[in-house]
C-alpha cells in the first residue's frame, strides 16, 4: 500500500468534525481540539486508523473474502460506485459489493429470506431478456415486470449477486448507517468505517476517525481502502498462479522421472 501523508488528509478536509454540541463522548480520544465551536480531528489518529483498516481489507481480499461497501448518503453514492467500477476494470471486482440507496434490512441477520429477493430480481432480468418468454405474456404484464425489476435493482442491485453473508462491511458514516452496524454486531461480522465526532468508534472493529460529510474526505478514504482491496486481489491471483506453476513443475518432474524409469526398464529388457 502506498504511504498516505497527513498533508493529504488535511487537504481533503478529513480533520473537520461536527459542532461541539453534537459530539459523542466516546469520540474524545481522537479529537485534537475545538475551534470556533467545531471539533478538529487528530489526523495522526485518522492515518493510524486508515492504515490499519486498509491492511485488514487487503488481507481479506488476498484470502478471496467478500466485502460490502455501504455508502447511502448523497455525497458518498457516486464516489462508492466509481471506486467499485475502477476495481472491476482492474479485474478486482470479484467479492466486492455495494449498497448506495438504502441498507437492506436483514442482509446479515436474515440472509436466507433477503436472498429470495435476489433470486426474484435475477429471474426478472433473465425473463426480460428472453423474447420467447415475453411472447407468452401481455405488454401490461411485461410492463409490470419491468417496474418490479427496477424497484428490486434500486434496492438490491449492488448486492444481488452475493451468495452468502459477507465477510466484512466498509461503512461510510457509521452514525447514519446505525442499522448496518447493529446487524454486523449481532452476527459478529467485522466492520471498517468512517467515524465522525458524532459517532461511537467502539462499535466498529476498524474505525477511521474522519469527516464523513466532505466529498474530498470520503473520496480519499474510499479510494485508499479500495486500492488496498485491489492489491489484495492481485496478491491472491499471483499466489494462485504460483501454485499452479508449482503443480505444473512437479508434474513435469514426475513425468520426466517416470520416463527415465521406463527407458531404464526397456534397456534392461534388451540386455536380457
Amino acid at each position: 500500500m502506498r504511504e498516505i501523508t497527513l498533508e493529504e488528509l488535511l487537504e481533503a478536509g478529513c480533520h473537520f468534525g461536527h459542532q461541539v454540541t453534537r459530539s459523542n463522548p466516546k469520540a474524545r480520544d481522537f479529537i485534537f481540539e475545538a475551534r470556533d465551536n467545531i471539533h478538529i480531528i487528530d489526523l495522526a489518529k485518522t492515518k493510524e486508523g486508515l492504515v490499519e483498516a486498509a491492511a485488514f481489507v487487503k488481507d481479506l481480499a488476498s484470502k478471496n473474502g467478500t466485502l460490502v461497501v455501504v455508502g447511502t448518503k448523497r455525497q458518498a453514492k457516486a464516489i462508492v460506485e466509481e471506486a467499485l467500477r475502477l476495481a472491476q476494470d482492474k479485474g478486482a471486482g470479484e467479492g466486492l459489493y455495494y449498497i448506495t440507496n438504502r441498507w437492506v434490512g436483514g442482509l446479515l441477520t436474515n440472509f436466507s429470506e433477503v436472498s429470495k429477493n435476489f433470486k426474484k430480481y435475477a429471474d426478472f432480468v433473465t425473463d426480460l431478456q428472453d423474447d420467447e418468454v415475453k411472447a407468452r405474456y401481455t405488454k401490461k404484464e411485461i410492463g409490470g415486470w419491468e417496474k418490479e425489476s427496477r424497484k428490486l435493482e434500486n434496492l438490491y442491485g449492488g448486492v444481488a449477486k452475493i451468495t452468502k453473508k459477507p465477510d466484512a462491511l466498509f461503512i461510510i458514516d457509521s452514525h447514519l448507517e446505525d442499522l448496518a452496524v447493529r446487524e454486523a454486531l449481532a452476527t459478529h461480522i467485522p466492520t471498517v468505517g468512517i467515524v465522525d465526532t458524532n459517532a461511537d468508534p467502539a462499535v466498529l472493529d476498524y474505525p477511521i476517525p474522519a469527516n464523513d460529510d466532505a466529498v474530498g474526505s470520503i473520496k480519499l478514504i474510499v479510494s485508499y481502502i479500495i486500492d488496498a482491496w485491489i492489491e489484495g486481489r492481485k496478491e491472491a491471483e499471483l499466489r494462485i498462479k504460483n501454485e499452479e506453476l508449482k503443480v505444473k513443475k512437479e508434474a513435469e518432474k514426475a513425468e520426466a522421472k517416470a520416463s527415465k524409469v521406463q527407458v531404464k526398464t526397456v534397456a534392461k529388457k534388451k540386455k536380457k
